[in-house]
């Protein structure tokens, strides 16, 4: 085991590279992300990600989690730095400032495979979300639900952004996540056993009323759009969410946890 290294200084090259990763482009090339807070370290942690650089603030880690949290860092091999609370102040979010952050390598798992999948699985999948904290809440949904894994289709909002990472609560490292382009995802689709179930528009049937055959496959489409032409007619149902308002669409986030605990309610038990 290692000792920390001591930052003092705001111009210091590892703070600005850790700065850095504010920005997408930079999270992209490096293939890193930064997480805040203990109870994010905590769930990093318990689900195996060990970080590449784990940034505290000078007095906070004489005991406790933080104190935890260093120890297993300094034993994994990772880089770990003390830095004054000015300098963690330039790293930390501004709105709402930490003592302790982890620079960690970002995970892409594998697309399911699905002869594989299990009946009572779920997957969901998300076709071109462009909000962040959407994309964010509807991760940490899924890991309450169970789900086994969050698709990426098309270009869509970056779940490693930090705004994504603080909503999904930590389920960022529980939940694996897929990345796929359209064309591939029509593929899974067309090869997959169960439901795959698209919200719509032009849907007849109500969510409530569908029973749903195993392993299903949920497809929600973008804030704004919803699922193009091609995704929609690749779904074996399409069903809809009733509402009595004067409005005719959910947040995208709201209206994917309706879908997801009514799919997966069999599954769930208090």
């Amino acid at each position: 085991m290692t000792t920390p290294k001591i930052i003092t200084s705001l111009t210091n090259d590892r703070v600005k590279a850790i700065r850095a990763l504010e920005m997408r482009k930079v999270r992209k090339e490096t293939g890193l992300f930064v997480a805040e807070g203990a109870s994010l370290l905590v769930t990093a942690r318990d689900n195996g990600f060990v970080p590449e650089t784990l940034v505290y603030q000078a007095g906070t880690a004489a005991s406790g989690i933080t104190s935890g949290l260093v120890t297993h860092a300094l034993n994994s091999g990772a880089e770990v730095l003390e830095v004054s609370a000015a300098v963690l102040a330039k790293l930390a979010s501004k709105d709402n400032p930490q003592t302790l952050l982890g620079v960690f390598r970002q995970r892409f798992a594998d697309p399911p495979i699905p002869k594989k999948v299990g009946n009572i699985e779920t997957w969901l999948a998300l076709e071109e979300v462009r909000d962040p904290g959407n994309l964010g809440t509807i991760i940490r949904t899924a890991d309450a639900v169970g789900c086994s894994g969050v698709i990426l289709v098309g270009t869509t909002c970056d779940p490693y952004a930090l705004e994504s990472i603080r909503a999904t609560m930590g389920s960022i490292f529980a939940v694996p996540i897929v990345k796929m382009e359209r064309s591939a995802f029509l593929g899974l689709a067309k090869d997959w056993r169960g439901d795959v179930i698209g919200t719509h528009l032009d849907g007849r049937e109500d969510f409530r009323a569908v029973r749903y055959r195993g392993p299903q496959l949920i497809v929600m489409g973008g804030e704004g759009p919803g699922l193009t032409d091609d995704v929609a007619a690749a779904c074996t149902k399409l069903v809809k969410i009733p509402m009595s308002g004067r409005l005719d669409s959910l947040n995208l986030a709201i209206a994917t946890a309706l879908i997801l605990y009514q799919v997966r309610g069999p599954q769930l038990k208090l």
